[in-house]
């Protein structure tokens, strides 16, 4: 169904709904949800944020139920890729901050630019289903639903765990890496960590130092970056190779060159061969693996074949007695609250415009539906600085509103850059961050010429009146 112009204004209010058709829903108050606000705000929408837990901060609340953050968990990119375009992190931080810094540091953007206000706390969202032109939405503290103009959804995809399924049945203890929060679970057990992954290297690190024997189950091989670089984080060097227009081929054999002179190579500390060129799957950044993998602190192990009692098989016939099995597995995609196939595809894939704009509604968005191989955050505000642009074009019946929407109603763009990352549903939202924060940039300012040549038609137009 094609929006027009007139049908993407603000919608009439279902009867017996509380009217709020002046206004957006902005689903989450985590670091996505707080960039829609704050720049819905600037351009002068009015939005309402809901936000289920009570206070901001998405995965980054530590101890609440939606968040899947651990207790010795830093960033994985540093503040150079991964703050907010406007809003630096403070200078006494470190490279890489830890998960309270990390939530003062959203605290402190949602008290700067004013937010808090625009933000009900303690209230999820329940059902959001299109209503002639605008969207009818039911949070879970009331029964009548309210009318809005518009939706943003921006309720993350790092809360809903995956666990695969495996044959037989283990009688020691299960968990998801979600539920991880400290060490004290692993200490004097023999401990399988399954899934290679930034959270499962950090949680096979910690065994390492706790438990009594540690395992760590991959499918596949990986390459495996350090944090540091002669002295600064790794990802300035390949921010800098980027700056320079290096092409894929040149900066892939770069990076290996510095691998190989920095730490070697995964077989090296007895791990698989990666079966994929370096950058064709998510970045692994840790800097203690390859430590205690060196000092046999760590077994690793092949793709679990099944369970037996307090035994685990594994694919090359070998068989551990575990105590605790950690599925550091990653996670669903999911929008309980709204029919999926409004935002995925059959095959679990956005069937969105740069993963954020619908092909055919032109009032509902998503914010931070994307992996990047660097931080993510100043991402979600180029993001929000579009969906922005856009609304306003929308409400000034600018040659921009036309122009974009044909835009987002086209086929896919390539967001990899050329990349072909390995097929698999943890690299369903995978983007190479410099090409798609450089496309955003490019249409945010053609939006702001566009405007700025239409508010001069505008003008001259009315001084010609009589």
């Amino acid at each position: 169904m094609r929006l027009t112009t007139e049908q993407s204004s603000p919608g009439v209010p279902e009867i017996g709904s509380r009217d709020c058709s002046d206004k957006y829903c902005i689903i989450g108050a985590g670091p996505s949800g707080l960039a829609a606000l704050k720049n819905l705000k600037q351009l002068g929408i009015p939005g309402d944020c809901f936000e289920r837990e009570a206070d901001v901060g998405g995965v980054w609340n530590y101890g609440q139920a939606s968040s899947g953050v651990y207790n010795s968990i830093h960033l994985i990119t540093s503040g150079l890729t991964t703050a907010y375009v406007d809003y630096p992190f403070p200078e006494d931080y470190p490279y890489f901050p830890n998960h309270r810094q990390a939530l003062a540091y959203l605290r402190g953007y949602a008290n700067h630019f004013g937010l808090y206000d625009d933000i009900t706390f303690e209230c999820g969202v329940r059902a959001v289903q299109p209503v002639d032109g605008g969207w009818s939405v039911l949070l879970d503290d009331s029964d009548v639903p309210r009318c809005y103009r518009g939706v943003i959804i921006a309720n993350g995809h790092h809360w809903d765990p995956r666990i695969p399924e495996v044959a037989g049945d283990f009688t020691g203890e299960i968990m998801h890496s979600h539920q991880y929060k400290t060490p004290d679970v692993l200490r004097g057990r023999r401990v399988l960590v399954v899934g290679a992954g930034n959270s499962g290297c950090d949680i096979a690190v910690e065994a390492a130092q706790n438990a009594a024997a540690t395992f760590l189950s991959m499918r596949r091989g990986y390459y495996f970056l350090p944090k540091f670089l002669f002295g600064r984080p790794a990802e300035h060097a390949g921010e800098f190779m980027h700056r320079l227009r290096l092409p894929l081929w040149l900066r892939r054999w770069l990076a290996l060159r510095l691998l190989e002179l920095t730490v070697g190579s995964p077989q090296d500390y007895g791990l698989p061969a990666p079966d994929h060129r370096l950058f064709e799957t998510h970045p692994v950044g840790n800097s203690l693996l390859y430590y205690y993998l060196g000092h046999g602190d760590i077994c690793v192990k092949q793709n679990i074949e099944r369970f037996s009692g307090d035994h685990v098989h594994f694919v090359d016939d070998s068989v551990e007695r575990i105590d605790l099995i950690v599925f550091a597995t990653g996670y669903r995609i999911s929008f309980p609250f709204i029919d999926n196939r409004h935002v995925l595809d059959d095959e679990q894939r956005p069937r969105l415009f740069l993963n954020a704009f619908h092909p055919q509604f032109d009032n509902l968005f998503v914010v931070g539906l994307l992996q990047p191989d660097s931080g993510a955050w100043g991402l979600a505000d180029y993001q929000s600085q579009l969906i922005a642009q856009f609304i306003c074009a929308q409400d000034r019946q600018a040659p921009s509103a036309d122009w974009f929407r044909r835009l987002k109603a086209s086929d896919q763009v390539d967001l990899s850059s050329g990349i072909r990352y390995v097929d698999s549903a943890r690299h369903s939202l995978e983007v190479e961050h410099f090409g798609y924060r450089r496309r955003l940039r490019k249409l945010i300012a053609r939006f702001a010429r566009s405007n700025r040549r239409h508010h001069r038609s505008r003008d001259a137009s009315a001084m010609k009146r009589p």
